[in-house]
């Protein structure tokens, strides 16, 4: 009798306590993540998605594997909660999960994140990756010089400039801003932002890799008898544009034309004066593939999350965020981030 009353002492304060199926189902979210990372390649997938996302045929690429031993190991990740799926049209591809499906997993999980990243890729898949980028890179700058003469035409089927720029430029004027010396507008399409800069600003620089365009907004404001803008022929990569000190730089509907949009707010992030803020206005994601052939977009609008996270690393913070819905179902997203 006393054995058993002794037992009973110990085991019930457990069950008041603790869920059995709960304990499972963490002891199987922790398996599922072990098993997981006890992968090379599986590793080297989640370092690759470090700050992009790739289609299944981007990632057989990148790894010169075939599609079926790709999506077993995608599968596993997923399993675990280490990558998350979105359909683009008939593309399914794969990103990060940065936030965890498991709290209880979630200081596990970066800590698995924070060690690949620190991973030095093999050269043969850094080259493939700088490839497909350099690919990427190639067909959005291609389609920009091929239908110069139809923006407006290619912009208005999903999100024309009237429907956002009173709010972009309403943002700006009600940013405490330390000075207006120098703005800088990335991608500026036709030129018709750089008239609200100018008058706001005593240097506008318009920085552009497609020389169609770039020469399509030295047009509209020449015809506007604006002389402070100075028109570059680059991408932000270029040794002119560390030498500014921006108090602000403006992006609206570039990040999802470009290969790698972290890298992008890095770029820009670095020209900024104190003080100086990153005005970005882009999509929010959405399912509708034939942008891509229609408008050019190598991202079918970029997740709210991932470009606060991108913004971080970037050494910026997020200072206002508007996010505007379209007639059409797209949703547009008005997001000011400063220095950290």
């Amino acid at each position: 009798m006393s054995i058993t009353h002794s037992a009973n002492l110990v085991t019930e304060p457990v069950t008041e306590t603790a869920d059995p199926s709960q304990t499972g189902a963490h002891l199987v979210a922790l398996t599922n993540l072990c098993k997981a990372s006890a992968d090379t390649l599986r590793l080297l997938v989640l370092r690759v998605l470090r700050t992009d996302s790739f289609g299944v045929s981007e990632l057989c690429a990148i790894f010169d594997i075939r599609q079926p031993a790709l999506s077993h190991h995608l599968k596993v990740l997923a399993n675990a909660g280490l990558v998350a799926a979105r359909r683009e049209a008939n593309s399914i591809f794969y990103r990060r999960s940065e936030l965890g499906q498991n709290t209880h997993l979630e200081a596990l999980q970066n800590s698995l994140f924070d060690t690949v990243d620190k991973i030095d890729l093999p050269p043969d898949i850094e080259g493939r990756l700088a490839g497909l980028q350099r690919q990427r890179e190639e067909n959005s700058a291609n389609f920009f010089r091929d239908n110069a003469h139809k923006f407006h035409e290619q912009q208005d089927l999903i999100a024309s400039y009237h429907q956002y720029a009173d709010v972009v430029l309403q943002v700006l004027k009600d940013t405490p801003l330390k000075q207006h010396s120098t703005a800088v507008e990335v991608g500026p399409g036709d030129g018709s932002f750089l008239l609200e800069l100018a008058p706001l600003f005593d240097r506008v620089v318009a920085l552009d890799n497609a020389p169609g365009m770039l020469e399509r907004a030295r047009g509209k404001t020449s015809a506007a008898g604006l002389n402070n803008i100075e028109f570059i022929l680059d991408d932000t990569r270029s040794s002119n544009l560390k030498k500014f000190q921006a108090d602000c730089v403006v992006m609206n509907m570039v990040l999802h034309h470009t290969p790698d949009p972290g890298d992008v707010l890095q770029d820009v992030a670095s020209c900024l004066a104190p003080g100086g803020v990153v005005l970005v206005t882009d999509l929010c994601n959405h399912d509708q593939g034939w942008a891509r052939e229609n408008c050019g977009d190598l991202w079918l609008g970029l997740d709210p999350q991932n470009l606060a996270q991108w913004a971080a690393e970037a050494g910026l913070e997020e200072l206002a965020g508007i996010y505007l819905a379209q007639r059409n179902g797209f949703k547009v997203q008005v997001r000011l981030f400063g220095r950290a």
